[in-house]
């Protein structure tokens, strides 16, 4: 299949293959049949870095005969193949992906984060060294240059040679991960960012050496560890910024059980792993256990915690015949269950399955500064060959056409070619995106908004539709009493209330205030609770429970009954309230000109309760993480920019799927950490000035990227022209960074409101 190819930013397709004595298992014995039959295989792929690695993995898989589908997790670096039956080896994948430059094993969470920490503990080592070079010598460059005109020449000779033994050392190991990317570009016929800076380590430590043996005035040993020490700040904070995002995905998958209590054909418990479950399994479940898998409740009557499938905090009355998914929690009395999925094929599994999806689409999105890195290494690099050449060749070619000219030399060719890369040297280039970013979410910082990652701004920018999830989102998440009764029945409900850890009676104590908790009280699960109060039966609990009789209403409120002996029912209802400025937000989001969705969980009454008061005229109710995911699918192929805002688990699937993604101070880590943006305190409209500064960071990096280009269109030339020394190249560049900064700085001397 050829050399290892590169994204279009140039980027390493990956690391070499492995040897073939490493000790790698056998992949056929991880090999799966999937749900729909086929064979599946999950591996780790080593050296995949941007979007371009994923696109020419899962095409060379693609291509292969039989298989169907081939997705890469850039964040994880998790690979799942699947083929159709008998068509394919599991070791002609692995083979494949060795052809294509990339090593893979077996896929293994632990080995992967060991991988991940060696690859960032390497960065900080080559981080480090630049720093300690770039510090240490810039003690003898200052007197060299201060001193200019009063110094000697031995003397500057001398600093110069001690600024070498610090410089040539320290350069040629902190550039290791430029001079490996660009050496995988090459030899993939490739150019990418990294080519142009390890030819100008290499050349800038050629002629400082050069100069210092001809005892002359110039010698760059300074400026190329300071280089080095700024680019490796950037790839470290790159790399932890991955390092986040797979937090997502594995604090999801921590949530299922790893055990289980299974109940074997003479009725005796044994604890097992629960990747041994298998389907048809008869499984225990005890009050405060997490489902492992998903079944069929065969045994007792409780009360389940779905939380992570709905988002709702209420708990659901599980009995024989209902339906327990992974991740529910039995809260109230033993439960026996039967398996009707293997651990990797639940509800946990497929959640996980659905953020790392998304995360995959997220890692395909190509920044500002890379689509202007496409443009700017050919380029550059014609440029600065033309200049040599032109230089080195030019004057015998004027002489054939008889044209006077002297030959100036291997040294003044070079000197002009260097002078080219170093003034076109992408450090404006670098900036120009990075400075408006670190400037924008400063300033957002202030304003109690988080922004994970730059490229998330510059998704954000792009947004037209906001879809909210309900339930601790546009709603507080906390339900409130909004029935009017009588103090002595409140107290007497409250009484029982104060009993159970159920959120509705929890919320009725809250209403009540401090008092005392009725005696002999029993649960009946799934129901409610009843004890004696005054020689009289009282129960509180579900209509069904405590008034039979009692007429329904249907007006979308969460309710708790109460009756005592042969008085009249009493109806508690409850709401969970609108945040205090949500109807605002969806004005000023509208306003902008975007479109607003309520996706949730949630009973469909309520939900559409919510959007009514909220001015949401598109709603859904009783959604699972798949139907939100399916919906953000659909808005991205109508060509729609979705951006997604929950705070449940049950969200995490959808924020990673949508092109964007906010979540509440409040949310649980596993949707924070898929979330692009974090809104801390009570409201939501910093989500609006949100965008507002997303839009506007755009406007200054598109700026800052045109004089990026404006100014090497007027440097550059002038520098092949032999009109700059490498100097005067040095200051112009630095020039040039500092302009787009300035430029930057803008977004925070702006004084208006952006949420007006």
């Amino acid at each position: 299949m050829g050399e290892p190819a590169l994204s279009q930013t140039g980027c390493p397709s990956g690391l070499a293959p492995p040897t073939e004595g490493e000790n790698r298992a056998d992949p056929a014995a991880f090999v799966r049949t999937d749900k729909q039959g086929r064979e599946s295989l999950e591996l780790m792929v080593q050296g995949a870095k941007c979007a371009g690695c994923i696109k020419k993995i899962e095409g060379g898989l693609l291509a292969m005969p039989g298989v169907e589908d081939a997705r890469l997790n850039l964040s994880t670096g998790r690979l799942s193949v699947a083929w159709a039956p008998g068509v394919l080896r599991a070791g002609e994948v692995t083979e494949a992906l060795a052809k294509l430059g990339y090593a893979a094993a077996a896929f293994d969470p632990e080995a992967a984060r060991q991988q991940t920490d060696e690859e960032g503990r390497k960065l900080l080592r080559y981080l480090a060294v630049a720093g300690f070079a770039a510090m240490n010598i810039m003690m003898f460059s200052v007197p060299v240059w201060s001193g200019h005109g009063e110094m000697g020449e031995g003397t500057r000779t001398l600093l110069h040679w001690v600024s070498a033994i610090i410089a040539i050392p320290a350069s040629l190991y902190a550039a290791q991960p430029f001079f490996k990317s660009a050496w995988t570009a090459l030899r993939a016929r490739r150019a990418n960012m990294d080519v142009p800076i390890s030819l100008a380590v290499f050349l800038t430590i050629g002629i400082s050496v050069s100069e210092t043996l001809q005892q002359g005035e110039h010698a760059y040993f300074d400026g190329i560890t300071m280089l080095l020490f700024f680019l490796l700040i950037g790839r470290y904070l790159d790399h932890r910024l991955r390092e986040r995002a797979r937090t997502a995905a594995r604090d999801l998958l921590a949530l299922q059980s790893v055990s289980a209590s299974r109940i074997d054909a003479n009725g005796h418990v044994s604890a097992i792993a629960a990747r041994e479950i298998k389907v048809g399994d008869r499984l225990q479940l005890a009050a405060g256990d997490r489902a492992p898998v998903d079944g069929v409740i065969e045994e007792g009557v409780s009360e389940l915690d779905c939380s992570m499938l709905t988002g709702e905090t209420l708990p659901q009355a599980g009995r024989p015949g209902s339906a327990i998914y992974s991740g529910t929690i039995n809260l109230t009395q033993r439960l026996v269950m039967r398996a009707t999925a293997r651990v990797q094929d639940s509800t946990v599994a497929e959640l996980s399955r659905l953020i790392e999806t998304g995360e995959q689409s997220r890692a395909k999105f190509v920044r500002l500064a890379d689509k202007a890195a496409q443009l700017y290494v050919p380029v550059v690099h014609s440029l600065a060959a033309l200049t040599f050449l032109g230089w080195l060749f030019g004057p015998a070619l004027l002489r054939l056409f008889g044209v006077e000219a002297a030959d100036v030399g291997l040294r003044i060719a070079l000197m002009n070619a260097v002078a080219v890369l170093i003034i076109t040297c992408p450090c404006a280039l670098g900036l120009a995106v990075p400075a408006v970013q670190v400037v924008a979410t400063g300033r957002l910082f202030k304003r109690g908004v988080l922004v994970k990652s730059g490229d998330a701004l510059e998704r954000l920018a792009q947004v037209d539709v906001v879809v909210f999830d309900k339930t601790g989102t546009l709603t507080l998440g906390k339900p409130r009493l909004t029935s009017l009764v009588d103090v002595h029945t409140l107290q007497a409900a409250a009484a029982l209330a104060r009993t159970s850890r159920h959120p509705l009676s929890r919320a009725l104590v809250e209403a009540a205030g401090p008092g005392a908790a009725a005696k002999a009280v029993r649960e009946i699960p799934g129901e409610g609770i009843e004890a004696e109060m005054d020689g009289v039966l009282a129960r509180l609990g579900r209509r069904s429970f405590a008034a039979p009789q009692a007429q329904d209403v249907a007006d979308g409120s969460a309710e708790l009954w109460f009756a005592r002996g042969d008085e009249a029912p009493t109806r508690f209802a409850f709401v969970d309230a609108l945040r205090s400025d949500a109807a605002e937000t969806i004005a000023a989001l509208k306003k902008r000109g975007i479109g607003i969705e309520l996706i949730s969980g949630d009973r469909p009454l309520a939900v559409e309760n919510a959007a009514r008061a909220a001015g949401i005229g598109a709603w859904a109710g009783g959604a699972a993480p798949g139907d939100k995911v399916a919906r953000l699918n659909t808005l991205r192929a109508q060509g729609k920019r979705p951006l997604m805002v929950g705070d449940g688990l049950n969200d995490a699937a959808a924020l990673a799927a949508a092109h964007a993604s906010a979540s509440p101070g409040t949310a649980l880590e596993a949707s924070q950490a898929a979330s692009d943006i974090v809104i801390q305190g009570a409201g939501l409209l910093p989500l609006v000035e949100a965008i507002d500064v997303a839009k506007a960071a755009r406007k200054r990096a598109l700026e800052n990227l045109q004089f990026s280009a404006l100014y090497n269109l007027i440097a550059a030339p002038m520098a092949a022209a032999g009109l700059l020394t490498p100097l005067i190249a040095a200051l112009a560049m630095s020039g040039s960074s500092l302009v787009v900064t300035l430029n930057a700085l803008r977004l925070q001397m702006e004084g208006r409101s952006w949420a007006s």
